[in-house]
């Protein structure tokens, strides 16, 4: 059965333990998002570790959510206030955003599930959890970049995900700003305020 935890300083152990199955998630620490490029890059995957346990340590907000089977760590989502995101912000895709609400919405800018277990659902069940953490936390929306539909890609970036498992999800294509990406939101104002 799957479970998914909100990541907290007691799980990096797990954290590392998933991310050592794939070596660019190994690197990566999933800093590629939040911090220069430049110092992604020098930091390698030490110093990316170090930059993702500094800033939990302060977060006001989960990092992500970790989904198990059983005791085994098999899948990652990382998300919190688009704020946080700062060179996401500053792609293409987010240029013509609306940057007076990156703290009140929530982006999903990466998945990984380990391979053996693909197929299986764990990338909507964390997707779908993402969209509650966003919720409990009073976000208004929740977004994501995802490949669309048309596009099928093989590369090391498929890790932003693909537009039918957003779509499967609740979230409709806010805006396409590449044939090969769409910016897609889930606005969760009305459904937080049905909460309360």
């Amino acid at each position: 059965m799957l479970r998914i935890e909100k990541v907290t300083g007691d799980l990096i152990d797990d954290v590392a333990k998933l991310f050592g199955t794939d070596k660019i998630t190994n690197d990566c620490w999933c800093m590629w998002f939040i911090i220069p490029v430049k110092d992604f890059h020098s930091a390698g995957s030490k110093g990316n570790r170090a930059s993702f346990c500094n800033l939990l340590a302060k977060s006001e907000h989960p990092l992500g959510l970790l989904a198990y089977q059983g005791e085994e760590p098999v899948g990652w989502c990382a998300t919190g206030p688009r704020s946080r995101y700062v060179r996401a912000l500053k792609t293409p895709t987010y240029r013509e955003g609306d940057a007076e609400s990156d703290s009140d919405i929530w982006l999903v800018p990466c998945l990984f599930v380990r391979k053996d277990v693909r197929g299986h659902g764990v990338s909507q069940a964390l997707l779908e959890a993402a969209v509650d953490l966003a919720k409990e936390n009073g976000a208004t929306a929740i977004e994501g970049f995802p490949f669309s539909k048309s596009k099928r890609r093989s590369s090391g970036d498929i890790q932003v995900g693909f537009e039918p498992l957003f779509s499967s999800c609740g979230f409709e294509v806010k805006r396409t700003p590449s044939p090969g990406r769409v910016v897609m939101r889930r606005e969760l104002k009305n459904e937080t305020q049905s909460r309360k």
